[in-house]
């Protein structure tokens, strides 16, 4: 039988794994098994999952949505083919239009020529919080009830009982350590956490980031006093939560902030910048500082240190978060607009 719904599976096939590809495969995965009969899913080969693939996307994806008689394209993770109306597109921030120096010329010119025409033409716009729908119609100009938000989730791998001595061992990390997970760019603000890496070195704790560099992103300006993991496995990050004395996350813009509800399923104490979407993702279970105050950062991290209370209150609040409750609400958005009504 032929899919109803063709899925965009381009970011799930990435190497690289942030939010928007965290979601990609996680809806690729999820949905299909959900309802095998009504969800299709279109890989590009993997030269294509990069730059080179804005052409798979934008004219071969199409094609093969209409060859399958799909009736609607799945995109999850900000892009779509501009030449279909069939698409219902997760677009998860407009950040690189709302401060372009985060990211590169080309990168931006793309965004800005894109986004728009593909917020506009799509059937319906989905977005991961009440922030980033504010700043859809802000900026992209979308009418607010064209968007559905429909928040990520967090997989139960993440959780206290994770395989930290695993993950420590692989790594060669020490006992304690704090830790961040964000590519190393300009938007994520990492050299904010210089300072605070030193004062916890002063007691025995490490601060490490994990998370590779952006080419599309403009670099960040860590002095070097937080260590750099690169890249981290997918199966070794459940422990390197589970492991870590606290979570820092200094990032001046989030359209939800994935990372940190990974960390607080983790069992891990968040320190996280009061900016963007993260004060509603995060609410009161974490510390929310001015991201660009090292001080104020450096002191949170020592105050939340191995905090039950911060512990328990972020278990709680990431019990909220499934991917199982993200794909149920996506799956009746579909039901609707299959129906032909209105979300």
């Amino acid at each position: 039988m032929s899919p109803q719904v063709l899925i965009d599976a381009r970011a799930a096939a990435r190497p690289e794994l942030g939010g928007v590809e965290r979601w990609a495969r996680e809806v690729s995965a999820r949905l299909p098994a959900l309802r095998p009969d009504r969800y299709g899913v279109a890989r590009p080969p993997d030269a294509l999952v990069h730059r080179a693939g804005h052409a798979w996307e934008q004219a071969i994806l199409p094609v093969r949505a209409r060859r399958a008689g799909a009736e609607l394209i799945l995109c999850p993770a900000n892009l779509a083919p501009v030449a279909s109306r069939r698409n219902v597109v997760v677009i998860h921030d407009a950040a690189a239009l709302r401060e372009p120096g985060w990211y590169s010329r080309a990168y931006v010119a793309w965004q800005r020529a894109i986004l728009p025409l593909i917020a506009r033409r799509a059937r319906h716009v989905v977005t991961v919080s009440e922030y980033s729908a504010g700043e859809l119609v802000e900026l992209l100009g979308v009418p607010r009830e064209r968007i559905s938000v429909i928040a990520g989730g967090v997989d139960a791998r993440f959780s206290p009982d994770a395989d930290a001595a695993g993950a420590r061992s692989a790594l060669g990390l020490p006992e304690r350590y704090v830790l961040t997970v964000a590519s190393r760019t300009a938007r994520k603000n990492l050299g904010v956490l210089d300072p605070a890496a030193r004062v916890l070195g002063e007691r025995g704790v490490a601060l490490v980031a994990a998370g590779g560099d952006r080419p599309q992103f403009a670099g960040d300006d860590s002095g070097g006093a937080v260590r750099a993991l690169g890249h981290v496995d997918d199966e070794l990050l459940p422990g390197l939560y589970a492991g870590a004395s606290a979570f820092v996350l200094p990032s001046l813009h989030e359209g939800f902030g994935l990372t940190c509800v990974e960390a607080m399923a983790s069992g891990t104490p968040v320190v996280a910048a009061d900016r963007a979407a993260l004060p509603q993702t995060i609410g009161d279970a974490g510390v929310l500082v001015d991201p660009t105050d090292p001080e104020a950062i450096a002191a949170a991290l020592l105050g939340a240190l191995d905090d039950e209370a911060l512990v328990s209150a972020g278990r709680r609040r990431a019990a909220a978060f499934t991917w199982e409750r993200t794909v149920s609400e996506l799956d009746a958005l579909v039901t609707r607009l299959l129906a032909g009504q209105r979300p």
